[in-house]
């Protein structure tokens, strides 16, 4: 115990700021990539699978790297990697305009966002199983505070140097987390079994794990219908500039690392997770449905900053559900499907708001979102087991997640 404690002294700082620099040096290139692909003569086809195919990559591969990462104990390894590939990445898009290896770059990205499976298992690791989601809401903290400083460091780069800029500020942040991610502490049980088919079987059927994996891709499918989607969209219909969409970029979503700092490590465990993740849902519910009654342009800015609280409240609480159950063979398998199952909600999302913003108008495509975000709420209001309160918890017990 002392030399845990010892070592925590500087484990726990050092990975937030590995954690900071990967996801700064991946949201670089994340919200210019389309704009870019347009810049250099490709359409907006061409532009759309250049842009999924970061989502593609990931997906497919969250899975087997959670598999081997569980198979082989070598968590750190992993991490290393991914960040050697976001700093390949960014060097890659510095010095390519051909449109194949921009696509083949942006696989490479996707491969690197594989390894956050790596990041949350280990980080957690470092902490108790019931206080799983205190950790998963330290760790996501820093994951929305990296991806905010991510763009808008791309934009201050892109509007003073150009864009080939950005591309050089994420290969150094990446080269810079890749350097500190040498120094990681690994936690490795002795005894801890190698996971096996069977295991892989226990984990892929498991009940928890899917009930919160389904409500992850709803929580997905408003995000990257929204905040990552047409909102933007929305924005520049009520006249916009590029300043105009960073903010709104940065309102929608700092209350997301706000929230995911203080509702995982405080609210969760005073009022229980199942309150939390139900109130989270509300709030994208609400704060989406009402998007397309806003004509103020810094009206929408509070919505989203509403729907990013809203978002950060329930998505980080169900990462932490997806795996505190489980045992440590058994964890980073478990959050390898967490994360590629709710990548579909990345696909579904976009696609959804698309076709209904083609077929009728984008203000009811956002109202049917809003919907879909309070069926959400009452979901996980029927399947999200109650825990107790901090007043209601005894020592000994232990949190079900459902």
């Amino acid at each position: 115990m002392t030399s845990i404690k010892a070592s925590s002294s500087y484990r726990i700082p050092l990975f937030c700021i590995v954690t900071l620099l990967f996801w700064m040096s991946m949201y670089t290139s994340v919200p210019i990539m389309a704009p870019y692909v347009e810049f250099l003569g490709g359409n907006h086809q061409l532009a759309g699978w250049i842009v999924g195919m970061y989502g593609i990559s990931q997906m497919l591969l969250r899975i087997p790297v959670g598999i081997m990462s569980d198979r082989f104990h070598k968590r750190k390894l992993f991490i290393t990697f991914g960040l050697l590939f976001t700093a390949l990445t960014g060097l890659g898009l510095w010095i390519t305009h051909d449109f194949t290896w921009i696509l083949i770059l942006r696989a490479l990205a996707g491969a690197a966002a594989a390894t956050w499976v790596d990041f949350t298992v280990l980080f957690t690791s470092y902490y108790k199983h019931e206080d799983s989601t205190k950790a998963i809401g330290t760790i996501s903290f820093f994951n929305s505070l990296g991806q905010v400083l991510g763009i808008l460091g791309a934009g201050w780069a892109a509007d003073s140097f150009g864009w080939e800029a950005v591309f050089i500020l994420g290969a150094v942040l990446g080269l810079m987390g890749m350097i500190g991610s040498l120094f990681l502490i690994e936690k490795v049980e002795l005894d801890a079994p190698k996971i096996t088919m069977r295991g892989i079987g226990d984990v892929a059927t498991d009940r928890t794990l899917l009930f919160v994996s389904l409500l992850a891709i709803l929580s997905q499918v408003l995000i990257f219908a929204t905040v990552f989607g047409f909102t933007p969209v929305y924005a520049t219909q009520l006249g916009a500039d590029k300043f105009s969409l960073s903010m709104l970029s940065l309102f929608a979503n700092v209350p997301v690392a706000l929230a995911s700092l203080f509702g995982g490590r405080r609210w969760a465990v005073r009022y229980g997770e199942k309150r939390m993740v139900v109130g989270g849902f509300i709030l994208m519910g609400i704060f989406t449905f009402t998007i397309p009654f806003t004509h103020h342009l810094w009206v929408l800015m509070i919505t989203q900053a509403f729907a990013g609280f809203g978002r950060g409240l329930s998505f980080t609480l169900l990462m932490g559900m997806s795996i505190k159950h489980m045992p440590a063979d058994k964890r980073a398998t478990a959050m390898g499907f967490f994360q590629a199952i709710y990548g579909l909600g990345m696909f579904i999302g976009p696609v959804l708001m698309g076709i209904i913003g083609d077929w009728f108008s984008l203000n009811q495509g956002f109202i049917v979102l809003g919907v879909l975000g309070i069926l959400s709420a009452l979901l996980s209001h029927w399947f999200v087991r109650s825990t107790p309160s901090k007043h209601q918890a005894k020592p000994s017990s232990s949190t079900a997640a459902l």
